[in-house]
């Protein structure tokens, strides 16, 4: 195995680690709702996110947790195709933080319905008698890294919202929202090139074949 290789599943593992012993942290010490103040500018705050769109209470999740799974895999592919190509180290620990953070929230949607007892009834319990709150593919994603580092009020002239208060940055997340969110702007700041390289490559390869 490479160096490279060994670079990328260990970039993986750790922010896998990282962001299931937060959650499961979280899950069995605090009731949904639950906000803790560090700091003025940040908060431990325990959301959960169905994240659906549309109202589609029936087929979202598992539409969302099919193709998490699918993304992921695509995006293990990828990386051993980049990694035997021998691209820059930096961009391979890119594409592997977002498949970090990708299998994280999988692994929400796919077992904790399963693992945990629902926690807007209380603190979660793992492996309730009973069971879980949902069945397998039916879980939540867990939340709970709030930033409100800008708290002011909107000015009287801006429409429909003017005078009132706002808040920046007010979407809560998680470590995995936040591995993606990291190898995607590394991408974009320093490999942007190689997005495009991969691309024409796989066309050129295509071409070959015909």
């Amino acid at each position: 195995m490479s160096s490279l290789a060994k670079k990328s599943i260990l970039t993986v593992f750790f922010v896998l680690v990282a962001d299931q012993s937060l959650k499961f942290f979280i899950k069995l010490h605090y009731p949904l709702g639950y906000d803790h103040p560090i700091f003025s500018w940040f908060h431990i705050y325990f959301i959960e996110n169905n994240g659906m769109a549309f109202g589609m209470e029936l087929f979202g999740k598992l539409f969302l947790s099919l193709f998490r799974i699918a993304a992921s895999v695509f995006l293990i592919y990828y990386i051993v195709k980049i990694i035997k190509r021998n691209y820059p180290a930096g961009y391979v620990i890119a594409i592997s933080l977002i498949l970090a953070g990708a299998i994280g929230n999988l692994l929400d949607s796919m077992f904790y319905g399963v693992l945990f007892s629902d926690s807007a009834a209380g603190i979660a319990q793992l492996l309730p008698i009973g069971g879980g709150y949902a069945p397998l593919f039916y879980g939540r994603v867990v939340d709970m890294l709030y930033f409100p580092l800008i708290h002011g009020q909107l000015p009287s002239w801006v429409p429909f919202w003017g005078g009132e208060d706002f808040i920046f940055f007010r979407p809560i997340f998680n470590l995995a929202d936040s591995a993606v969110t990291v190898g995607v702007f590394i991408i974009l700041l320093f490999y942007r090139r190689y997005l495009s390289d991969t691309t024409e490559t796989s066309n050129n390869e295509t071409k070959m074949k015909e």
